[in-house]
C-alpha cells in the first residue's frame, strides 16, 4: 500500500459541496482516505482577482502508483468540470498530488513533492494538519520549519472542520 498527501481546491460554485463530491469520487474509485483536514479558506495564490478558495488536504492509502492516481484524479476533475491544468483561473476543483510515500519524481508530466509545496501556506498548513511534522524528502525539513521559511502573505483561516 501507498499513502501520499493531496490538496482539494475549489473557488467557483458551491465550493463545499466541490471538495465533498471530490472525496467521494475519490472513494469510489478504490482509493482510501484515512484522514482530512480542517476545511481551510485562502485568498488566490499568485493572482489578486479570483474568488476565494476552499482548499483541504487529505491522506490517502493506494495501490495505485503516482502516474496511475495522477491519471484518476485529473479523471475526476474532468468529470467535475475541470477543464484546464497547470494555469491559475478559477475552477470548480483542483486536486494535487502534494506527497506520495516519501518518493522523488521529477518528469515532465509530474512533479513530486509538489513543486510550488514551500511556497504555498494554504497546501503547508492544511498538510501539517494531517501529516504532523513529516519530514519533506527534497528539503529535508518538517512541514513546520517549511511554514516558518514560507514568504507566503496570503490569508488562510479554518472555515469549517471537516
Amino acid at each position: 500500500m501507498n499513502i501520499a498527501y493531496l490538496v482539494l481546491g475549489s473557488n467557483l460554485g458551491d465550493r463545499q459541496r466541490h471538495l465533498s463530491t471530490a472525496r467521494k469520487k475519490i472513494e469510489e474509485s478504490g482509493i482510501d482516505i484515512i484522514k482530512t483536514s480542517a476545511i481551510y479558506e485562502t485568498e488566490p495564490w499568485g493572482v489578486t482577482d479570483h474568488p476565494n478558495y476552499l482548499n483541504q488536504a487529505i491522506a490517502i492509502q493506494t495501490t495505485r502508483y503516482p502516474f496511475g492516481l495522477l491519471k484518476k484524479l485529473q479523471q475526476i476533475e474532468h468529470a467535475m468540470g475541470r477543464n484546464t491544468k497547470g494555469d491559475y483561473a478559477p475552477r470548480e476543483i483542483d486536486i494535487d498530488i502534494i506527497y506520495f510515500n516519501d518518493w522523488i519524481i521529477e518528469t515532465a508530466e509530474l512533479i513530486i513533492p509538489h513543486p510550488r509545496l514551500p511556497l504555498r501556506k494554504f497546501v503547508l498548513v492544511p498538510v501539517r494538519e494531517i501529516a504532523g511534522d513529516l519530514t519533506d524528502p527534497v528539503s529535508k525539513n518538517t512541514l513546520s520549519e517549511l511554514i516558518r521559511q514560507c514568504n507566503d502573505d496570503t490569508k488562510i483561516h479554518i472555515l469549517d472542520k471537516a
